[in-house]
């Protein structure tokens, strides 16, 4: 026959076993709460590695002219630079003209030899047309002309000189009269009039570019 246990022995028993279920329950409830933790949390960010970039070089722009109220760009004004005038052409009060002739008195077998000379009487350089085409010599003996270098001139030609301030220029080439009378008729004829000698006195104005000279130079033909 089996002995009986007392109270006290089934209290201590069912304390126990209490016991044990309590720390069961308490370990389930331990591990499911750690579950629903690590599920609701997610995985963990990463950390995020920032590189330091080099500030960007600030670059100062080119200036730029200010705007006209007209909304256009105010130009600059360029340098000025002064330019030496060059000369100017000559005038009638600048120059001065003279008739010559290489001889004052000419024998019966001489042929005056005749020239334009010029003066620039001006304080400026000046320019003007010498050539044969603007010159002209006559010859007079009182109110008689007896010979223009127009009449039967052949080949006329331009020439620009430039005549300093203060400075005289004469013809290169003398031009030869004949002593015969001259007409636009008679150029090809070799039997012409010739002018008398024996002392007669004759008188040589002379004219370029439309400048006159002052007076004529007289000379005698023997």
């Amino acid at each position: 026959m089996t002995p009986r246990h007392s109270a006290a022995v089934y209290r201590r028993r069912r304390i126990v076993v209490l016991g044990a279920v309590l720390l069961l329950l308490v370990a389930l409830v331990a591990v499911v709460w750690a579950m629903v933790a690590r599920g609701s949390a997610g995985p963990a960010p990463k950390p995020t590695v920032t590189s330091a970039s080099p500030s960007p070089t600030r670059t100062t722009p080119a200036a730029t002219p200010s705007p006209s109220p007209s909304g256009t760009a105010a130009p600059t004004p360029a340098p000025t630079s002064t330019v030496a005038a060059g000369p100017v052409p000559c005038t009638n009060a600048d120059v001065k003209v003279k008739a010559v002739t290489d001889h004052d008195s000419y024998s019966a077998d001489q042929s005056p030899r005749l020239s334009i000379s010029l003066t620039n009487t001006g304080s400026k350089d000046c320019t003007m047309n010498v050539g044969t085409a603007k010159q002209s010599f006559t010859i007079t003996s009182g109110s008689d002309t007896w010979w223009r270098s127009t009449d039967c001139q052949q080949n006329p030609s331009d020439a620009i000189q430039t005549i300093k301030a203060g400075a005289t220029v004469s013809s290169s080439a003398p031009i030869v009269w004949d002593r015969t009378r001259s007409s636009v008729a008679t150029c090809a004829a070799t039997d012409r009039q010739r002018a008398p000698g024996g002392g007669a006195a004759y008188q040589l104005k002379v004219s370029i570019g439309g400048f006159d000279s002052a007076t004529p130079v007289q000379f005698l033909l023997q």
